[in-house]
């Protein structure tokens, strides 16, 4: 067990700390592929994923304390998706909540250039963050500490705890994994897509990064879906869409054992002049 006083610390450090990998344009039915995992401690209160009753219908789950999300889609087809930096001494003790981000870009729902110029001119008030968003079929990642934005065009992509597509073992073998499954000439498969982020395989010792946490810690964090007492991967999601803009959306929740808890799906398709949840 772990002390309070570094229990602390490392959790000031991991909140809305996930990993997502993404596929445009690889799978014959389905421009877009999403498969994420949301990691935090066990005992923060969250809620699965719901709409929410406000203007925009966003579907995500809830930070039960912050009240905002790591990963959400709404009914226009616009998705934004947060993950923290690891960068120890960089923290910044009153710094805004940043699953905030996810939410009031889905219920604006800027241009792109418009919400880069809004988030790089408030970065500085966030500790790091990864912040995917826009379009389902114009996405970009905007890094906060390197004030660096990256239009997604095709391709297989990976996002972590560091810059995109940084070659940290779990996310190369996300990545090879999903752009291996696209490559299938077979109907998608949804348990094998989650079975990629269901991955407890850890990193050889000597290809860990070196983000500042503790080394039992760099290790536990080194693979694809985390398993511990105290700290895991509390949600997986999968986000499709097909060439007929209809939209699937899972979430499967896991407790401290890595058991599956709960599931949830919706399904929605995306219209020209009208959207809605269904």
């Amino acid at each position: 067990m772990y002390s309070r006083h570094l229990l602390y610390v490392i959790e000031k450090r991991l909140n809305y700390m996930c990993i997502l990998f993404i596929a445009i344009d690889q799978h014959k039915d389905y421009p877009l592929i999403i498969a994420a995992n949301r990691d935090e401690f066990h005992q923060r209160p969250t809620q699965p994923s719901h709409v929410w009753q406000r203007p925009s219908q966003i579907l995500a789950g809830k930070d039960e304390i912050a009240n905002g999300t790591w990963m959400g889609i709404n009914k226009s087809g616009y998705i934004a998706a947060i993950t923290n930096i690891r960068a120890p001494g960089r923290e910044v003790s009153d710094a805004i909540s940043r699953g905030g981000l996810v939410t009031e870009y889905l219920d604006n729902q800027p241009s792109t250039v418009s919400y880069h110029q809004q988030i790089k001119s408030s970065r500085k008030r966030y500790n790091g963050y990864n912040l995917l968003f826009g379009k389902l079929t114009q996405l970009s990642v905007y890094n906060n500490f390197e004030d660096d934005l990256q239009m997604l065009t095709s391709g297989v992509y990976g996002l972590s705890n560091a810059m995109l597509n940084t070659p940290w073992p779990k996310l190369d073998a996300g990545k090879a994994e999903l752009a291996r499954y696209c490559q299938q000439d077979s109907p998608i498969n949804i348990d094998q897509l989650f079975s990629i982020l269901k991955n407890k395989q850890p990193a050889q010792d000597e290809l860990l990064p070196k983000t500042g946490v503790p080394i039992e810690w760099e290790k536990k964090l080194s693979s694809i879906f985390i398993e511990s007492p105290e700290y895991g991967t509390r949600s997986s999601t999968l986000l499709l869409l097909n060439k007929h803009n209809e939209v699937y959306w899972q979430e499967r929740t896991f407790n401290a054992s890595a058991y599956e808890t709960n599931r949830v799906e919706h399904s929605f398709r995306i219209h020209e002049e009208q959207h809605e949840l269904i």
